[in-house]
Parts: structure tokens; C-alpha cells; sequence
């Protein structure tokens, strides 16, 4: 039997957790295993989470996203045996048959990662979550995935996302030094360079932000991490191929054009550019069991993976 466990990180949504672990229960296909990560949250998350039969991560220090991440992916592929690593926000809630479409859509076209369908609350698919479609997919590419009645994607969000167990046990995990903003950008192409990703509609997770929009519409003092980070990337991942970071590239350049021209605050963004350029040039990301040396007993699970990367 295909073992699926979802891997949920969690930061002061305690209400919402209750509701995604809701949905993760309710699957038509059941899980073999729900791992929430808590990123120190001061709500009672943890509580929500312990009172439970998760398997818990608690982080001493907010990690972000990327550190989160990391930490329940480590978790999953050391403990659980997984087949497959279904990841998501502690914002998203899963339809029951959410599981079962990402699943069969992978299998059935050859994938390493299937991307859920992920709308607002009120029905409206969700502009901070649409998936890149591969450019220039081959003819086999999109024969597979409108096989499995969806279409080749290079990246994806982490809000819901199955990923093959084996993919990454060879990629290893998110860059926990990201923070937030282009973790899952770097990861998702990491994991699909070289391999398959399908957008499989029939897949359909609620993402229950607070507002409808993209992640560009006025960031604030954010936007450091988008600038770093994408700097990051474009300089030291090796994700992209180079025709690629001159296409991302060059829509990341529009993209930060289009943010100022919607911000109201353009200082807070200017001081935010200028510190991401900066340290986007300056530094790089350290290793992740030294960025995550000192959460907890996760950070054993996390530098096994990454030595069984270095070894494979």
C-alpha cells in the first residue's frame, strides 16, 4: 500500500490547524502519517497540535516557512517510510479527495510532484498559488499530463504539493536560510530539473488567507526576503538551467516593477530592496544542519538527510 504522510507547518493559526487536521483525517485515502511542524508559536498552536496523534516537531525559534519545512520533510523521510511527502501551509485546507487526485495524477503521467488546485475560500482559484507551466514542455511532456487530466508545471507552491519520497531523498530539502518567499520556488525546480510536475486540478485545497491577492500587492519591509532570495537563486542554485534564470530572471525584473508601482509605501520597500540587494550579493545560504543546528532534536533528522545527499 503507497504510503502518503503529510508534513504541515504551523506558526500562530491555531483555529486553522484544527481545520487542516480536520481535512488531513478526512481523506478518502487515508495517511500514513500527519507531522506538524511548530514554529515556535506563542497561540497555543503547539497545544492544538500535542492534544493530537500528529507527530509533533516543536522548533525552539521561528524558522520560517523554508526552516519548517526542511525540519518536517527531514522528519518524514527518517521516522515515517513515506512513498510520498504531501506538503502544505497550516492555511490550507484539504478537500477529501485531495490526497487521491494528487496521487493518481503522479502516477498515472510519471511525475515526481503533483500541485493541487488551490482556491479562496469563496471558490476563485488563487493568484499566490498558480504553478509555472514548463516552458516549452515537450510533446511527451503534456501527453502524460493531460493523460492524467492535468499539465507539465516547472514549480509550485508548498500550500499543497505531493512530492515522490525517492526525489527527495536525492535533492535533499528546502534551504532553511531562505526564511520565507522563494523557498518553495527553489525547491520545486530543484526537484524538476530533469523530472516531471503536473498541476492536477482535480486536486482542490482552500487556501484561507485573509485577503485575495498575490504575494506582490504592497510586501512592506517582506520584500527583503523576496529580493535575497531571489538573488539566492539565481546566483548559487543550481534549479535553473541558464536559459532559465535569464527567463526568471528577467520576469522577476517585472515583477518588482510591478510592486513599486502598487506600493503605498515606497520607502519601507526602497530600504527593503536596497538590504536584499545587498546581502543577495553578499552572502549565501549556509548548510542546513548548520542554519538548524540548534532546534531541537529534529536537527539530527535533518543533518542525516543532508549527509545521505552528499553520499548519493
Amino acid at each position: 500500500m503507497t504510503r502518503v504522510v503529510a508534513v504541515v507547518v504551523a506558526f500562530n493559526r491555531a483555529e486553522l490547524l484544527v481545520e487542516v487536521l480536520d481535512g488531513l483525517r478526512a481523506q478518502t485515502e487515508p495517511l500514513a502519517g500527519i507531522v506538524v511542524v511548530d514554529n515556535a508559536s506563542t497561540d497555543g498552536t503547539r497545544d492544538v497540535a500535542a492534544a493530537t496523534d500528529v507527530d509533533l516537531v516543536a522548533l525552539d525559534r521561528n524558522t520560517g516557512g523554508a526552516g519548517g519545512f526542511a525540519a518536517g520533510i527531514a522528519r518524514a523521510l527518517v521516522h515515517h517510510e513515506p512513498d510520498w511527502i504531501w506538503i502544505m501551509d497550516d492555511d490550507s485546507v484539504p478537500t477529501p479527495t485531495a490526497a487521491a487526485e494528487l496521487r493518481v495524477a503522479a502516477e498515472v503521467s510519471g511525475a515526481v510532484l503533483a500541485a493541487s488546485r488551490v482556491v479562496w475560500h469563496d471558490g476563485r482559484d488563487h493568484p499566490m498559488n498558480t504553478p509555472r507551466q514548463r516552458p516549452f514542455a515537450s510533446s511527451r511532456r503534456r501527453a502524460a499530463a493531460a493523460l492524467a487530466g492535468g499539465i507539465p508545471v516547472r514549480s509550485a507552491s508548498f500550500v499543497s504539493i505531493l512530492v515522490r519520497a525517492d526525489a527527495a531523498r536525492e535533492q535533499g530539502l528546502p534551504v532553511a536560510d531562505y526564511f520565507i518567499w522563494n523557498d518553495d520556488f527553489e525547491y520545486s525546480t530543484r526537484l524538476l530539473r530533469g523530472r516531471d510536475g503536473i498541476y492536477a486540478p482535480a486536486s482542490v485545497v482552500i487556501h484561507k488567507t485573509k485577503a485575495f491577492g498575490s504575494t506582490d500587492v504592497d510586501p512592506g519591509p517582506r520584500f527583503y526576503y523576496e529580493v535575497r532570495n531571489k538573488l539566492w537563486m539565481l546566483r548559487r542554485s543550481a534549479s535553473l538551467n541558464p536559459a532559465e534564470k535569464a527567463l526568471y530572471g528577467g520576469a522577476t525584473v517585472l515583477r518588482w516593477a510591478r510592486t513599486w508601482r502598487g506600493s503605498t509605501d515606497r520607502a519601507t520597500l526602497r530600504d527593503a530592496f536596497r538590504r536584499g540587494w545587498r546581502d543577495g550579493w553578499r552572502t549565501v545560504p549556509r548548510p542546513n544542519a548548520t542554519a538548524l543546528a540548534d532546534v531541537g532534536t529534529v536537527a539530527a533528522d535533518i543533518a542525516a538527510v543532508e549527509a545521505g545527499r552528499a553520499r548519493g
